[in-house]
This record gives C-alpha cells, sequence and structure tokens, in this order.
C-alpha cells in the first residue's frame, strides 16, 4: 500500500532470619527469684513455640529459619519442591548427554514429570515460596511462567491469582502480560491443592494425539514447528475445556522431558497457523520476535457489506468489558482508560459478492485480543459467523454459507529462533471458509494487497 489510505478507524493514536519462637536461655539464673523466672522463662518458650506451630510462614523473609509445620514432617516434604521445575531447565549440552544414555545409566537422573508435579502440588499446599527466575525463562509472560513451573495448576487459577494481586514480582504487584527479567524473584502464595488426579495416559491414546497433531504440521525442523489449527479447536484449557493444543502437546514430549511449548495464541474458532516451539530457548526467542514485531502476520476474513475504502487503517484503543473474563468482548475505548490497549489494523479488500460481502486481507501490526474481530465490527463490516461481534440488524446469511467465524491465521513470517532467516508459511482455507469461497467463487490464489501495508 503505498502512501498512507484515506480511510481510518475512529480513536486516538498512540503517541518487576529472625529469632526462633521460643529463643529463650535455657541456663537457669541465680539468686532467689531463679525458680520464678525459670518458670516463667520455660512458659513463654511454649507460648512461642505454640505460635510458631499455628504460623510457620507468617514472615516470609524468615521461613527458611521458621520452625516447619508438624504436617511437614510427612515423606512430601516441601522443600525439596523448588529443585523439581530446575530438573526440566538443564543447559543444551547436559540435556543431549542425557537423550543418548542407555536406559540403565537414566534411571538415577531425577524425578519424573509425574514426581516434579506432585512435589509442586505438595510445596504449594504447604505455604509461600519464592522462585528465582532462570536466564532461559527471561522474558515469560508472568502467567505462562507459573504455568510451566506448576503444570497442575489451571491456566484460569493462574491468572485468577495474579489479578488479585496475590503473587509478587520483586516484591510488586504484577499483571498475567508481565515479562520476567533473569533473576528476579516471584513470590507464590499457600494454595490448597488437591492431590494429582491424573491416570497415566494409556500408549493409545498418546500414540493417537501425537498422529493427529502431526497431521496439522505445515513447517517442522529441530526448534520449531507451525501446525494448521482447526476450527473449534482451543489452544489452552479453560473453564469447561477439556481438549486443547496445548494438552495435545504432552505427546510430542521427548525422551529427555523437552516438552513443546505455545508461542502465541488464537482464538478457538480461528483457524490457521500457530507456532510451536520446541525447546525453551526456543520459545524465549520466538516470544521475542513477537514483542519487537519482528512477526509479519496475514489474516483472511469474509465480512458482511463491502468497505467503501477498498484500503484503509483501522486505530483505536481496545478494553475488556469484564476485567476478570479471559474471554471477553473487547469494546473500542478512549485514550487514558483504565485497562485500555492501542490497537493498529491494516486491511485490503481482495474481492467481493455484489454489496452483500467481502473478503478482506488483514494485517494486525499489534495484537490484542479478538483484534481483528473488534475492529471489523468497529468499521461496520463484522466476520460472519462471529458469536461475539456480529450485530447487523436483519442480516441474512447467504444459502450455503455456514454460520461459523470466517476468520483463517492465513500467512505467518518470523525469523528463526536459531539461524534468524524468515520462515514463511501459509494456512490452507478451512472446509467452511473453503466451502464459502467457492460458493461465491472467489480465487484463493488471487493477488494479496495487503503484503504491501505498512509494518507499522
Amino acid at each position: 500500500m503505498k502512501g498512507r489510505p484515506p480511510h481510518r478507524g475512529s480513536g486516538a493514536r498512540r503517541g518487576p532470619g529472625g529469632p526462633k519462637p521460643g529463643g529463650f536461655s535455657k541456663r537457669p539464673g541465680t539468686g532467689p527469684r531463679s525458680s520464678a523466672l525459670d518458670a516463667a522463662q520455660r512458659a513463654a518458650r511454649n507460648r512461642g513455640e505454640e505460635a510458631g506451630e499455628r504460623s510457620p510462614w507468617a514472615d516470609v523473609e524468615a521461613q527458611d529459619n521458621a520452625p516447619r509445620p508438624k504436617r511437614a514432617s510427612k515423606p512430601a516434604a516441601p522443600k525439596p519442591a523448588a529443585a523439581a521445575p530446575r530438573a526440566r531447565t538443564k543447559p543444551p549440552a547436559e540435556t543431549a548427554a542425557r537423550a543418548k544414555a542407555p536406559p540403565a545409566e537414566a534411571a538415577p537422573s531425577g524425578p519424573t514429570r509425574r514426581e516434579q508435579r506432585e512435589a509442586a502440588s505438595a510445596t504449594l499446599a504447604s505455604g509461600v515460596q519464592t522462585l528465582t527466575v532462570s536466564p532461559d525463562e527471561a522474558g515469560m509472560r508472568i502467567d505462562r511462567f507459573l504455568g510451566a513451573r506448576f503444570p497442575q495448576l489451571p491456566f484460569t487459577r493462574v491468572q485468577s491469582i495474579v489479578r488479585k494481586g496475590e503473587l509478587r514480582v520483586d516484591g510488586k504487584r504484577a499483571k498475567p502480560s508481565d515479562r520476567l527479567e533473569p533473576g528476579s524473584s516471584v513470590r507464590v502464595p499457600p494454595l490448597k491443592l488437591d492431590q494429582p488426579t491424573d491416570r497415566p495416559r494409556s500408549p493409545n491414546k498418546v500414540a493417537g494425539d501425537a498422529e493427529f497433531l502431526r497431521s496439522l504440521i505445515l513447517y517442522e525442523d529441530a526448534d520449531m514447528m507451525i501446525l494448521n489449527k482447526p476450527f473449534g479447536l482451543a489452544v489452552q484449557g479453560g473453564s469447561g475445556t477439556v481438549r486443547h493444543v496445548d494438552g495435545l502437546l504432552e505427546a510430542l514430549t521427548g525422551p529427555d522431558g523437552q516438552r513443546p511449548r505455545l508461542v502465541h495464541r488464537l482464538d478457538k474458532d480461528t483457524a490457521g497457523c500457530l507456532i510451536i516451539a520446541k525447546t525453551r530457548l526456543a520459545a524465549a526467542t520466538l516470544a521475542k520476535s513477537f514483542r519487537s514485531r519482528a512477526a509479519r502476520k496475514i489474516y483472511w476474513a469474509l465480512v458482511a457489506g463491502v468497505p467503501r475504502t477498498r484500503q484503509g487503517r483501522v486505530s483505536t484503543y481496545l478494553v475488556k468489558d469484564e476485567p476478570t473474563d479471559a474471554d471477553a468482548r473487547m469494546r473500542v475505548a478512549k485514550h487514558g482508560d483504565d485497562g485500555a490497549s492501542h490497537a493498529l489494523t491494516y486491511y485490503a479488500t481482495v474481492d467481493q459478492a455484489a454489496q452483500k460481502l467481502a473478503w478482506l486481507s488483514l494485517k494486525p501490526v499489534t495484537g490484542r485480543t479478538h483484534q481483528l474481530r473488534a475492529h471489523a465490527a468497529h468499521i461496520g463490516h463484522p466476520i460472519v459467523g462471529d458469536p461475539k461481534y456480529f450485530d447487523v440488524e436483519n442480516w441474512e446469511l447467504p444459502g450455503g454459507i455456514q454460520n461459523r467465524l470466517h476468520l483463517l491465521a492465513r500467512r505467518i513470517v518470523i525469523p528463526h529462533p536459531r539461524t534468524g532467516q524468515p520462515v514463511d508459511v501459509s494456512a490452507p482455507l478451512p472446509p467452511h471458509m473453503a466451502q464459502s469461497w467457492n460458493l461465491l467463487g472467489f480465487d484463493a490464489a488471487r493477488y494479496d494487497p495487503i503484503v504491501e501495508a505498512p509494518e507499522a
């Protein structure tokens, strides 16, 4: 797109030990008041010990020196849990050596994944703990950091902990989207967790999940892969969501314990390119590419009506209607409104069906929740099949077109996490969109003018 198009969306531009209880002298005093003083000291010592048993984690700074509660004498002591997550963050050289070792030598290498999860549960249930961010966790979102350290903790619960201020980073409150610096101290509150109830997955199910994921692969190498996420498959778990990409990735865990990781997300009903990192280092590098906007994304959508200006930009501020709901509807807000974030999208009309429908190509510069869906509705052309943002009165769905969200993450170009060379991948239309394209006579091979749109 050469020059700045005349059409603009409304909205403004956007311009991180003390003494032990009962620590009295045991040596008796001298003089006539010795017996009475000794009795008073013993009584005070007993009171101090009882107080220590009631609140052993009251003082976070002195938690290593504080007496342990009686229930800590059970075999599942909380202290080893701090080492459990680190067992998964070994240097690449050590990890490769362990992977090549024969089974007989691999047995004493460390706790199993299930043992790590149980140890983490025991630690969280017993009291406050402080985690230190390792170098390969630098740049991770705080909610994803907790999800990686405590996989048995539901993602919705993780976000709730952060929103309520129960978690502190370097002594300060944090937001779920805050990024962590290496060496930062993360204070995790005490939580009452049920013991892990997950049953061992059957080999057939693991093999089936792995085969399903491999059938979605558009690109793969030793560091990353790009999946063609189908319509209706959630990326992460939530309330009532049992099957999702993040859970399926367990089936691709390698012999060294390395589990593929999500780098970004797509809405449940958005199909198309989804990047997965195979190592923690690749995940951190790819995440930085998204934050620095080095990753370029193109989406295709079928919308109601035809934009009067064929190419344009939409620049607004967006905020959630319900801040506590991760999947809440986004609305256009004003600059300075609480929780509002700037969102910028370029669009181009590729083709149209009379004045009823239009094929739009969209290039988001920012990556806000529901950004494209909210922006399409904002300019008066909501995406067909969108249950949250489609609000055109007296509009009838043309015959043969399914009432499903017509939004595809069509193409992504991102620097390779190791070589820096661009990885350029495109996803095909999902079945319901391919049916609509055929019905309307749209050619998916047609030139896409959005490629010339600005990057910022």
